[in-house]
């Protein structure tokens, strides 16, 4: 087994072994913002800097310990009198990644995180649930690049003010750990429902912090856009009423890699509780939640076991795959926005791409093992990526690189085409469908392609995936980030970060991104999608942000989004 450098920071970071956030209840200071809930009140702490009021690590759910670990998240249970502190951000769960990296981690994680604008306590305001990405195995809400203060700054400063909340869910084996084990228990995609909890707790107890809960919108980049999508279809598309719209950055309904079955992840679940000592158990699950954490740290500490959980089909939160779904209207119908980033397919394409055989290897060797495209399919597709004249077949573009070039060492002379084509079969087919099906059904839909380059991205891997999410949190100091995504950059990069994140807002707060105070009048108005005129918004720091039709390397996505279930989503 190999080990595992995140995995062991996940254990060095955590505060004994199995660390519980402790509260006490001393006298709120005077001037301290409060809000009330089901269970008791919570004061926060205010900022004089962004004139907000900041509810910092409340509990939406029982800590996930001992009995608890590997089962489905439980509502609180606790009530009180007076009022507990919610000042400082809870820890992050247990993930693997480098986006761990200087965050405090535990099991006992399911905390959220509520930034309101000062003065409006006893408003009604619209509501952005804010979603973490990091591939359902890193990431958590107390990441300084998202930090809620900006846009809900920016939606004062529009005169649409919001409020910003963030939640947690359960990361990578212990949040989506899978075998028949599990699905018998009725414990898949914990991590989802863990979600899908959260958003009941602030469906029930916002309107004490000054929200509406009827104008909630939910929002995530990568994983997290996954997420809203998956919420979308939850239940095989059951309204809650727990959101009126959602908002996603590089994921869809339709998944971005295949929703297997428990059949696919049981032999990993065997070798993981005979790695526990567990085989010999009557119930290897109970078994699992018995180890110290530490034990069980220590076994998920290697490749073999920390990586590749991910949601899975379980006939129930996620019933059927998302592409069929989307076919027969099974999805909640709210207002949405979907989009992705020009070059996608440079963080999830493979390098060494040389030749057109060793595409085909990497398409046969990440397709579900259980469902391997068929040979024509395969052929169909290096015909349209491969041979096409094109220029929209190269990825990153010509425009962008200075240049036709033909890149080398350890890129690959096929590598821009191979791009092309995995930036779609991720995330911009399944992004183009999906508005394309709310625009059908007369949902309204705003669809984009970002296109501007922060500092810190290297050439050629240019307007890749994650590049929009400073922009749009409004983040110009870089928090979070090792390099500033806006240092050395001309004032239009400024200027589109704000016209993005107000436009969010605004999208937030009245379903209209359009519609705010003091936006550009060069910058056109962020269409609607529609069948007859399908246009996307580029945003842009380059050249003026601008409306394009949506029609680029119609051939390939079409073929795509034509077999999502020979992909398994």
């Amino acid at each position: 087994m190999a080990f595992n450098f995140w995995a062991f920071l996940a254990l060095s970071s955590v505060v004994g072994s199995v660390p519980t956030i402790s509260r006490v209840s001393p006298r709120a200071p005077d001037s301290a913002p409060l809000a009330t809930t089901l269970n008791g009140s919570y004061y926060g702490t205010h900022s004089s800097t962004y004139n907000e009021d900041l509810f910092l690590g409340i509990p939406f759910a029982q800590p996930p310990l001992q009995d608890l670990r590997f089962k489905n998240p439980q509502t609180l249970n606790s009530t009180w009198s007076g009022a507990l502190p919610a000042t400082n951000y809870a820890w992050e769960c247990i993930g693997y990644g480098p986006d761990q990296i200087g965050y405090e981690q535990s099991e006992d994680c399911l905390y959220l995180n509520v930034v309101r604008p000062s003065g409006y306590e006893n408003a009604s305001l619209p509501v952005a649930v804010w979603i973490h990405g990091g591939g359902f195995a890193e990431g958590g809400a107390p990441d300084r690049r998202y930090n809620l203060s900006f846009i809900v700054e920016n939606s004062v400063s529009i005169g649409k003010p919001i409020i910003g909340a963030s939640i947690a869910y359960r990361l990578g084996p212990i949040g989506f750990l899978n075998g028949d084990a599990v699905a018998n228990a009725g414990a898949l995609n914990l991590g989802l429902k863990d979600q899908r909890l959260a958003l009941q707790w602030i469906n029930e107890n916002i309107a004490g912090f000054g929200g509406d809960p009827t104008k909630v919108t939910i929002w995530g980049e990568s994983a997290g856009a996954s997420s809203v999508g998956l919420q979308l279809l939850a239940f095989n598309g059951r309204d809650d009423g727990l959101f009126r719209a959602g908002m996603m950055e590089s994921g869809n309904p339709i998944f971005e890699g295949p929703l297997n079955g428990t059949e696919t992840y049981q032999a990993r679940y065997d070798a993981l509780v005979a790695a526990a000592g567990c085989s010999n158990s009557s119930d290897s699950l109970q078994c699992l939640r018995e180890l110290p954490f530490f034990v069980l740290n220590n076994i998920l500490n290697t490749t073999d076991f920390n990586n590749n959980w991910n949601p899975a089909l379980d006939g129930d939160f996620i019933a059927r795959l998302g592409s069929e779904q989307l076919a027969d209207g099974s999805f909640v119908h709210v207002p949405i926005i979907s989009g992705a980033n020009s070059d996608e397919g440079t963080a999830f394409g493979p390098v060494g791409v040389d030749t057109i055989d060793n595409f085909i290897a990497a398409v046969n060797t990440t397709t579900s093992a259980q469902y391997a495209l068929p040979e024509s399919l395969i052929q169909q597709l290096v015909a349209t990526y491969f041979d096409s004249p094109d220029p929209d077949y190269l990825i990153p573009s010509s425009e962008t690189l200075g240049g036709n070039i033909t890149l080398g060492e350890p890129y690959g002379m096929e590598y821009r085409h191979s791009a092309a084509y995995w930036g779609d079969e991720v995330f911009i087919a399944a992004r183009r469908l999906t508005v394309e099906t709310w625009a059908a059904a007369n949902i309204s839909a705003y669809s984009y392609r970002f296109n501007a380059i922060p500092t810190g991205v290297s050439w050629p891997i240019e307007v890749t995936h994650f590049q929009e999410v400073a922009f749009v949190f409004n983040n110009l100091n870089g928090l979070g980030y090792a390099v500033n995504p806006f240092e050395n950059k001309t004032e239009s990069y400024t200027k589109l970060s704000e016209l993005m994140s107000k436009s969010w807002a605004s999208f937030v707060y009245d379903l209209d991104p359009n519609g705010w105070t003091g936006r550009d009048a060069s910058v056109p108005a962020w269409p609607a999608y529609s069948i007859e005129n399908p246009q996307n918004i580029v945003w842009d720091a380059n050249v003026t942000s601008f409306t394009e039709p949506d029609t680029f390397r119609a051939e390939g996505i079409k073929l795509l989004n034509e077999n999502w279930g020979l992909f398994v989503r």
